[in-house]
């Protein structure tokens, strides 16, 4: 069997397997979201924060939950990283230097999981279990509940109210991610991952040195790692380490878990605002952009020219072997078009245009199908645009789900798709003109200059993929990607709460003649052309500084 179509089944067997998990999981989140009845050790956590998950929302005080929870997580990540060195099973390491701890917690809270530090070489196991195992279950339950709020904002009328924050937090850890996450390890377990507590081995001497190895908690982490698209590796290889992911099947599995959620919650949305169509409708536009990204990455990365390339098979440069360039490909796109960041190769080796798929994957907004929540409400906002695209060009109000696109949306949903953008374009610009920064690319020229666009575009998109080129552990890149992550994630969430008040606060507007079909073809047409061409527009200019002019000159 060829490699490219060992990769063509890889994909076509994952397709069915994301097919096979849509409805139930579709249907079983919408009654998650829906039902007003509480386990027992839900009202026990209830109790113990002192919430009360009967109160309705309105827009405010959720946005006020969100924010409180998330900064007090921010400031527990960077204490216990702070204190390591006092620490039970800190396994020898010292405390992390304050400006890494103020990155490392800024990004497992955010659900970025951007990580300026080798894994098995800084932190300990209470730090990874405690801090960024726990971060990766919450944050990713965060991004849900900010979806779903704004679900809620469509379906409802006449109503500010969009739900309790505490109540859509703690049911996305305890009936969502855990029992999912659960029943992952336990299948990454069965095919080779580690799951241990166990300290610092020297496995053999290599070039006349030794070799160490320390175990830890790998399976559990990474289960919720892809299932909540974190991304943040046990480590430093991330999912390229044998340790993470064992075998071919575990890679495709980890993509499989990845992409689950986010591609379901499709479903939920349609199944909560009253019409599967609608769902379906935002479902094709994610799976468009998804499956012509993979084939054009895998274009890239067979058809390079360069008879070492023709001989391998392909690029095979910064893949692994056992993983091979299909599988590796269709992990690549499937990370950087969700918020997941996890890597099972390395994206700076990857072709000039082969990198610059990954990076354009993130520009779009990470909506195809995007992070846990973010990808799903990320998409709804491109679809108020195009909706809004298209009344201007018949002169008619633009409607969405009977709810009337005024003054008011359209500038809420313009400030959302600007923030990122503005972050990444205005932290590439000063990085690259202050002297310092500069020192830590490995590369120089559009390879360079890719690297640190790169890092930027992951850390306001919140996805934690780096080009792996760049020291990042500086002051500087700690300081200024931490923040863009900060900013990159809360700002926008302002956005889409505000929206969502204000959507709820609707009475519903009747479907006419003149009524835009947003649940068919056409409108999945002008969804994907409004995305590419918007996200064109703002990034092309850097893009042709970067990978397109590396990608033109091979």
């Amino acid at each position: 069997m060829g490699p490219v179509l060992a990769g063509v089944l890889q994909l076509l067997a994952l397709i069915a397997a994301l097919a096979l998990a849509y409805v139930p999981l579709g249907n079983y989140m919408a009654k998650v979201y829906s039902s007003d009845k509480h386990w027992r050790v839900e009202k026990w956590i209830y109790k113990g924060i002192g919430a009360n998950p009967n109160t309705e929302m309105r827009w405010p005080a959720y946005l006020r939950g969100v924010l409180a929870f998330s900064a007090v997580s921010v400031v527990f990540l960077y204490l216990l990283q702070r204190l390591q060195g006092h620490l039970p099973g800190s396994l020898g390491f010292k405390a992390i230097d304050p400006d890494q701890a103020f990155n490392t917690a800024a990004s497992f809270v955010t659900n970025t999981n951007w990580q300026s530090y080798y894994g098995e070489q800084a932190m300990g196991h209470v730090v990874q279990t405690a801090g960024l195992a726990v971060q990766n279950f919450v944050s990713a339950a965060v991004g849900i509940a900010v979806a779903v709020a704004l679900v809620r904002g469509f379906a409802r009328s006449r109503t500010g109210e969009l739900g309790n924050f505490w109540s859509d937090l703690v049911r996305g850890v305890t009936r969502i991610l855990l029992p999912g996450a659960f029943v992952a390890a336990i299948v990454l377990v069965a095919c080779g991952a580690i799951q241990n507590f166990s300290g610092i081995h020297e496995v053999g001497q290599f070039m006349g040195g030794s070799q160490q190895w320390n175990g830890g908690a790998v399976a559990s982490q990474e289960a919720i790692k892809e299932l909540g698209t974190n991304g943040g590796g046990y480590f430093n290889a991330n999912s390229a380490h044998p340790f993470e992911n064992p075998t071919p099947f575990t890679n495709l599995f980890e993509i499989f878990l990845l992409l689950v959620i986010p591609f379901a919650l499709t479903r939920t949305f349609g199944i909560m605002v009253g019409s599967l169509k609608q769902g379906y409708a935002i479902l094709a536009t994610m799976a468009t952009i998804w499956v012509g990204f993979i084939a054009l990455m895998m274009w890239t990365e067979f058809a390079h020219h360069g008879p070492a390339l023709q001989i391998a098979g392909g690029a095979m440069e910064g893949k692994e072997q056992r993983i091979g360039v299909g599988a590796s490909s269709i992990f690549a796109v499937s990370t950087t078009l969700t918020s997941t960041g996890a890597v099972d190769s390395f994206h700076s080796s990857f072709t000039g245009l082969g990198g610059g798929i990954t990076m354009l994957g993130i520009q779009l907004g990470e909506i195809a199908p995007g992070g846990t929540g973010s990808g799903l409400y990320g998409m709804l906002i491109m679809a108020i645009i195009a909706v809004f695209i298209a009344g201007l060009m018949v002169g008619r109000t633009p409607e969405y789900l009977g709810k009337k696109i005024g003054t008011r949306e359209i500038k809420f949903a313009a400030c959302y798709i600007l923030i990122t953008p503005a972050l990444v374009l205005i932290f590439t610009a000063a990085a690259m003109a202050l002297p310092t920064p500069g020192h830590s690319m490995t590369n120089s020229g559009a390879h360079g200059f890719s690297e640190i666009l790169y890092a930027y575009t992951s850390a306001a998109n919140n996805n934690g993929s780096a080009f792996a080129g760049l020291n990042a552990d500086t002051q500087w890149f700690n300081s200024t990607l931490g923040l863009a992550m900060v900013l990159g994630r809360f700002l926008p969430m302002v956005f889409v709460l505000a929206l969502a008040g204000s959507l709820a606060e609707q009475k519903p507007v009747p479907a006419t003649a003149g009524t835009l079909r947003t649940e068919k073809p056409l409108f999945t047409g002008l969804l994907v052309g409004a995305i590419l061409i918007i996200t064109g527009l703002t990034y092309f200019p850097a893009l042709a500084l970067g990978p397109l002019a590396e990608g033109l000159a091979s």
